[in-house]
């Protein structure tokens, strides 16, 4: 039976930002075990739909391993080795004893236990089979969450265009724009199929919207809204795609992305859980669940979101994934530091780049220039600024942006901000450090 003073069950994006913590307080080797049945040590995940995908130039492993998308250094297999830290890859746990300590390795592996744990078991791609999807099997289609999922589709690309340059993308969220585009550009005929009446419902309003759809399809792509997939057709092979509405779509590629679930089966009985929304490992301002020797980080993880009054939250983002394995170590050596996240998500399609920053809210400000592509976004909720987004703006103004959410400033007339546009967000920092509760342009 293999021990270890501290485990962390999942690697992910997470893993190696956890590790780089331990070592920044001074973990001993052999300490630290990480446990993941992915078959690489941890790596920026958010490269998967972005430019892992492209059709020339793509980044591959050991290229984009952690924590170079955070300015650290890339951990390779060899730097864990030199740390003293035993990273075991392609390994599956199938059960958890959180009162005995002890995770049950599948395929009769050797147990292991630990004195503390950090759980990081991220989440699972919701699949078209659990809609009652008929034909959800075959050959062609596809989801996206590891290199082992973006390798196949990579490859699967060369074979679907020997068929047809027809591709169907199932989805309208983050992942639907991402991987949309890089079809695109490696020759596809798209068509988004969505049951929204827009693209990113859940942060994009109407004008936001209006503005990526017409873009997307300047680039070819078909947008088809409000209908969902009920099936496929084909021989062994996707051939085609049957929609609700009746419509059947030509493919010889379909790519999934319709959210995931928190992969909490591990733990149920044993931690508290959250059932409802948002779901996952409910844990406190420390990110400890319920279990004094357990921490919950990432995706999984349903943490209070200070900023907001303790609303309680997940946030399926990269950077939720780097701070939250990092202070949940903090807190294991002693760390009494709140964990005090700014949700966070930005996106790079085509020549488009976006950032957002806050929560969005029905009441909005919209600033810019759409024709051009160059716009920003205030949310209003309770007469403050609690989120703000931009799109191709500059560092200068991203970073001020940033500045805003966390400040959350009263906000002035919707004309003043509008008219203001970023140099309200530039302005911010300044006039709140001298003291001014309320900015006043």
């Amino acid at each position: 039976m293999g021990h270890f003073k501290y485990v962390y069950l999942g690697g992910g994006q997470g893993g190696g930002y956890a590790a780089a913590e331990f070592v920044k307080q001074g973990v001993k080797p052999g300490e630290l075990g990480i446990v993941t049945a992915d078959h690489y040590v941890s790596y920026e995940r958010p490269t998967l739909s972005k430019g892992y995908l492209k059709a020339e130039g793509a980044p591959r492993l050991p290229g984009f391993h952690a924590c170079v998308g955070g300015g650290g250094d890339k951990q390779t297999p060899d730097w864990y080795k030199e740390k003293g830290i035993e990273y075991l890859t392609g390994t599956k746990v199938e059960s958890v004893d959180i009162k005995n300590k002890t995770l049950k390795v599948a395929s009769g592996g050797e147990d292991i236990t630990y004195d503390k744990l950090i759980i990081a078991t991220g989440a699972t791609n919701i699949t078209l089979d659990s809609f009652g999807a008929k034909n959800a099997h075959l050959k062609g289609i596809h989801y996206l969450r590891n290199v082992d999922d973006a390798d196949a589709l990579v490859a699967y690309m060369k074979e679907a265009k020997q068929v047809s340059k027809k591709a169907v993308m199932v989805g309208g969220g983050y992942i639907g724009l991402e991987v949309t585009a890089n079809l695109v550009q490696n020759g596809f005929e798209v068509s988004m199929v969505f049951p929204e009446d827009r693209l990113m419902a859940k942060m994009f309003n109407e004008e936001m919207a209006k503005f990526y759809e017409k873009y997307y399809e300047n680039k070819g792509v078909t947008l088809i809204k409000g209908d969902t997939v009920t099936g496929f057709e084909g021989d062994g092979k996707v051939q085609t795609v049957e929609l609700k509405s009746g419509k059947k779509l030509e493919a010889s590629l379909v790519v999934v992305g319709v959210g995931a679930k928190p992969n909490t089966e591990l733990f149920k009985g044993q931690l508290d859980l959250l059932e409802d929304k948002p779901g996952g490992v409910k844990v406190n301002s420390q990110l400890q669940t319920s279990n004094p020797d357990v921490y919950a980080v990432g995706d999984i993880a349903a943490f209070p979101l200070t900023l907001y009054g303790g609303k309680v939250t997940r946030q399926e983002h990269v950077v939720n994934a780097r701070l939250s394995a990092a202070h949940a170590v903090k807190a294991i050596f002693g760390s009494k530091e709140t964990y005090d996240y700014l949700p966070y998500f930005y996106s790079r399609e085509f020549d488009l780049a976006w950032q957002f920053y806050g929560e969005p809210s029905e009441d909005y400000v919209l600033h810019g220039d759409l024709d051009s592509g160059k716009f920003g976004v205030y949310w209003i909720q309770d007469g403050k600024i609690t989120g703000a987004y931009s799109e191709s703006a500059s560092d200068e103004q991203n970073a001020a942006l940033k500045q805003v959410a966390l400040k959350r400033p009263d906000a002035p007339s919707k004309d003043e901000l509008k008219s203001m546009g970023y140099d309200f967000a530039l302005k911010v920092p300044d006039l709140l450090h001298h003291g001014m509760a309320t900015v006043k342009i």
